[in-house]
């Protein structure tokens, strides 16, 4: 069952490699990514129970030591929290589009979970840092009142937040290019 999120972000991607070793091998979660991020940056998301992913994150932290930039550890995560840190999410019905957007991964992946915690909407996607300077954004569908009050909740008491957004009747292009 995972109801925990983990995150370890290093300043060495060789340092990464290796401390994402340690974190799979000192308990029993899911590698959910482990990637390069800009600029020259490695991340690492596991997923579990609490204490398999606070395990998995006490042995990367302690193997990678100096190399740790930032950590992330969310317990009782919302179920459409892996799939869109994931990128599997399936959205059956898209109203309003909400986007968050923020200097931090974890910052992004904490909004996430906010959000959908916060309202009935849809968690389309958590991007972690590839492809978009190492920021993190997420973006969410649903009815305009409960995106509104998503992106609210989750902006309220965030960090390193840039801008957000809530569009009441996206263009279909728009929906095309978000999936």
């Amino acid at each position: 069952m995972n109801n925990a999120l983990g995150m370890l972000e290093l300043g060495s991607i060789a340092a990464g490699i290796e401390a994402c070793d340690f974190m799979v091998k000192a308990a029993r979660v899911d590698l959910l990514r482990a990637v390069t991020l800009c600029p020259g940056k490695y991340m690492v998301i596991v997923a579990g129970d609490v204490g398999d992913v606070r395990a998995s994150m006490d042995a990367g932290v302690k193997n990678a030591g100096e190399h740790v930039v930032d950590t992330l550890f969310i317990p009782n995560i919302h179920p459409q929290l892996i799939p869109a840190v994931s990128m599997t999410s399936q959205v059956a019905r898209f109203g309003a589009i909400g986007a968050l957007e923020f200097f931090s991964v974890a910052s992004a992946i904490t909004a996430g979970d906010v959000a959908a915690k916060a309202a009935n909407i849809t968690l389309i996607e958590i991007r972690t840092g590839y492809a978009v300077g190492g920021k993190g954004f997420v973006t969410l569908t649903g009815d305009v009142g409960a995106v509104r009050a998503a992106v609210e909740a989750a902006a309220k008491n965030a960090e390193l937040l840039v801008a957000t957004t809530v569009i009441p009747k996206p263009s279909p292009l728009l929906i095309q290019s978000l999936l």
